[in-house]
């Protein structure tokens, strides 16, 4: 499991959510199979989900975050739930990139500087929420630093970040959201940009063996920061063999019928965990008697 973290500035003008993901990002890259930049940009995706679900009020709701660019990573994606379970899948999970010229991985490149990334929150309403923006960059953070401030008005600033090693294993993987409230003065705003630009990479900082509270002493310096709560988020998924026949069910019975002809037995791919469902045609078409 991976631990994150929520604090509060003591005048109540910021909050941050930080976590170190390692363990969600490694179980993600043994699922999926990804590639170094594949595994960074649906790392970095699936832990900005993560921090950004510690808003939901109640478990059940569930925060989904797309990206859609005009890379060869095709559509990447994660889910989280205010319980702190967090899922996702890249269309394209191997993807062979030239590093930048600054020697990281090219997650821009993967994604796409060209696109959206839409934001669904599923709080149990008629409709759920969705906004969407262009993309800024395609390195996930800044975009969605940008969602907050475009969407939200939200003044906000997202860290991210994914080590993978040569043998394509992750080594550290974390970050760390802040947010202004309303309120906040502009020395306050000023110290906490110089805060932030002093801030190292946060795989740095988990190589130095700095936890997210100690990301959170340090981003809020001078703010005499408290611990609102502490949680854990994991790469689960929650299908079952119930939610794939009410998949199958929604296909219609003519359709069905077709399909048990063709192959008696339905094989169905979770595409966020690989798990592989073979359900009788026959039993769900009786469900539609």
């Amino acid at each position: 499991m991976s631990n994150m973290i929520r604090g509060i500035s003591e005048n109540g003008g910021a909050v941050l959510v930080a976590i170190d993901s390692t363990d969600l990002v490694r179980e993600m890259e043994r699922i999926h199979h990804t590639s170094a930049v594949t595994s960074a940009a649906l790392g970095r995706l699936l832990t900005g989900a993560a921090m950004m679900a510690t808003y939901l009020k109640n478990e059940e709701d569930t925060l989904t975050l797309r990206m859609k660019g005009d890379g060869p990573a095709g559509v990447v994606l994660a889910v989280a739930n205010g319980k702190g379970e967090v899922k996702g899948y890249v269309q394209n999970p191997v993807v062979e990139l030239p590093a930048r010229s600054d020697g990281k991985l090219d997650v821009g490149g993967a994604i796409g500087h060209e696109g959206t990334l839409s934001v669904v929150r599923d709080i149990g309403l008629r409709e759920p929420y969705v906004g969407q923006i262009p993309l800024v960059s395609g390195e996930v953070a800044e975009d969605i630093t940008s969602y907050y401030a475009t969407s939200e008005q939200t003044p906000t600033v997202c860290a991210l970040g994914v080590l993978v090693g040569p043998d394509l294993s992750i080594l550290q993987a974390g970050g760390y959201l802040l947010q202004l409230l309303p309120g906040a003065t502009e020395e306050e705003i000023s110290r906490l940009e110089k805060n932030i630009a002093a801030m190292p990479p946060v795989t740095t900082l988990l190589e130095q063996g700095k936890t997210p509270e100690d990301m959170m002493q340090m981003v809020l310096d001078g703010f005499n920061p408290n611990l609102l709560d502490e949680s854990e988020a994991v790469y689960r998924c929650d299908c079952s063999r119930q939610r794939i026949e009410r998949a199958l069910v929604s296909l219609g019975r003519a359709e069905l019928e077709q399909l048990a002809a063709e192959q008696p037995v339905a094989e169905v791919c979770c595409q966020f965990c690989d798990k592989v469902w073979q359900i009788p045609v026959s039993e769900v078409l009786e469900q539609l008697q």
